[in-house]
């Protein structure tokens, strides 16, 4: 289960190579072993033919002799008539003979004698009862003898009658040497062409692995890259195989089907923040309408002509009144400011001198300024640069408590390769880790008052720009926004 587990974690491509690897390595041990079967199935045979050969031409040879004699043919003569012709028979076929009685009782051997050796044995009963019955009147039996494989030809002699006088037996050993030889050999050239064959095979495996694995490698490339919140491209790319040219339709159709469910999805999300802001509008309008009832109300029940104070009750009820309207109209004003952005109006300006110029608006002293170069020149529109150090210092002024005794605002600017970064930093209650994914919403806001639609303007207008908005911040200490602008 380990191995399985394991095999199973190795990606498609090494499980090809291995696999080609495999293949020719079962295939070469595969080779080898019926090489060697083969061999040795062809001495066998060797060896079979050769013992039939020499015992055929021996038998042939013996018939002449038993024809040619001049002794009875009889078994008790058999011993007298190849007393001088089984030496020459020996030597004339290379090979022992052995010539033994119907009861295999030794007769007479090619074999020389000297005094110290045992009497021969005779031929077991069983070979005896095998020769006897056999169709062919003949048995060969092979034995192993200090290993080496020994094949005994036993055959029934006859006379010119077909009657048995005797028994010829021929003993062969087997040389194997020739074979094991030319096996070796041949073992030797066939690993040698393996070997060659191994390192091609190997070279051949990365190859192709890694071409069936291409396609499959894009693809999953591909799809690591998908994602919701991007345009998804799709796969070109023409396969050779059916399979994979299936999977990249698939994906194709995937992209299709994400796309629309992306754009669905960005609708519906637009449709809910429209919702959520005219909720958050009919709010704020709703507030001060209420206390505007009352007001006409409470003018209405208590109105008399003749009041001496008629005129500054008059008054009060216009400013209260006024007053809810301007509350009204800044609300509208904010969502309308929110809802279209004005078309940029870009030119040719010096940041620095924008920039300082923004502030002068604010007239609280802790604000300051600092710059890298008199003069950082980019091409900006003007009003929405302004919008954006006044909303950012705005809030940095907002966020430091009144009743803290040093007040610090710094704005400043500088000039990083081709882009003018602009960083406001202030040492006010900075911004709890549960509403910093929320800052940039556009109607979050952590103020009593207002809509929260500052910072999600600016950032708007910043991303027109191709620029980015980041901020670094620590409650209790301060928070800094740096933006970044290109400069043309």
């Amino acid at each position: 289960m380990l191995r399985n587990f394991k095999m199973s974690m190795l990606s498609l491509r090494i499980r090809i190579f291995l696999s080609m690897i495999i293949l020719i390595l079962i295939a070469s041990i595969l080779m080898a072993s019926i090489s060697i079967i083969q061999f040795k199935n062809e001495a066998k045979d060797y060896h079979q033919e050769r013992l039939d050969r020499k015992e055929f031409a021996i038998k042939e040879h013996s018939n002449y002799v038993l024809s040619t004699t001049t002794y009875p043919l009889t078994p008790d003569n058999l011993k007298l008539i190849f007393k001088d012709k089984i030496h020459e028979l020996a030597d004339i076929h290379n090979v022992e003979i052995n010539i033994y009685s119907l009861e295999g009782k030794l007769l007479k051997s090619s074999k020389a004698k000297f005094s110290v050796d045992k009497v021969a044995p005779p031929i077991p009963n069983y070979i005896l009862k095998l020769v006897q019955s056999s169709v062919e009147k003949r048995y060969v039996d092979i034995k192993n003898i200090d290993g080496v494989k020994n094949r005994s030809s036993y055959s029934l002699i006859k006379d010119d009658k077909f009657k048995p006088l005797g028994i010829l037996n021929i003993p062969y050993a087997e040389d194997d040497g020739f074979y094991e030889t030319e096996l070796r050999q041949f073992l030797l050239r066939l690993s040698q062409v393996y070997s060659f064959m191994l390192i091609i095979a190997f070279a051949l495996a990365y190859f192709l692995s890694s071409y069936i694995t291409k396609s499959l490698k894009t693809i999953s490339d591909k799809i690591n890259e998908t994602s919701l919140n991007q345009k998804n491209e799709k796969i070109v790319i023409e396969a050779n195989s059916r399979e994979i040219n299936s999977l990249i339709s698939a994906y194709n159709q995937m992209v299709d089907k994400l796309e629309e469910s992306a754009t669905m999805l960005a609708q519906s999300e637009r449709e809910q923040a429209w919702r959520e802001m005219a909720k958050q509008v009919a709010h704020e309008i709703k507030n001060p309408l209420t206390p505007m009832r009352l007001t006409v109300q409470s003018f209405q029940r208590k109105f008399d002509g003749n009041d001496p104070n008629l005129k500054q009750k008059l008054d009060d009820y216009s400013k209260t009144l006024i007053q809810q309207i301007d509350t009204m109209t800044s609300v509208a004003s904010a969502f309308s400011n929110f809802a279209s952005m004005p078309a940029q109006q870009n030119e040719t300006l010096n940041v620095v001198e924008v920039v300082e110029f923004s502030l002068d608006i604010f007239n609280e002293d802790f604000i300051q300024f600092k710059s890298q170069k008199e003069e950082i020149v980019a091409v900006l529109d003007r009003t929405q640069l302004i919008r954006i150090i006044t909303n950012l210092v705005k809030n940095a002024s907002q966020s430091i408590p009144e009743e803290q005794d040093l007040k610090v605002v710094l704005v400043s600017v500088k000039e990083k390769e081709t882009m003018v970064e602009i960083t406001v930093t202030d040492n006010g209650i900075g911004i709890e880790a549960i509403n910093r994914e929320k800052i940039f919403e556009p109607k979050f806001t952590t103020k009593n008052s207002g809509m929260g639609l500052g910072l999600g303007i600016i950032k708007n207008i910043i991303e027109n720009y191709k620029g980015t908005i980041t901020f670094e911040t620590e409650p209790g200490k301060g928070t800094t926004f740096t933006v970044s602008l290109p400069k043309k």
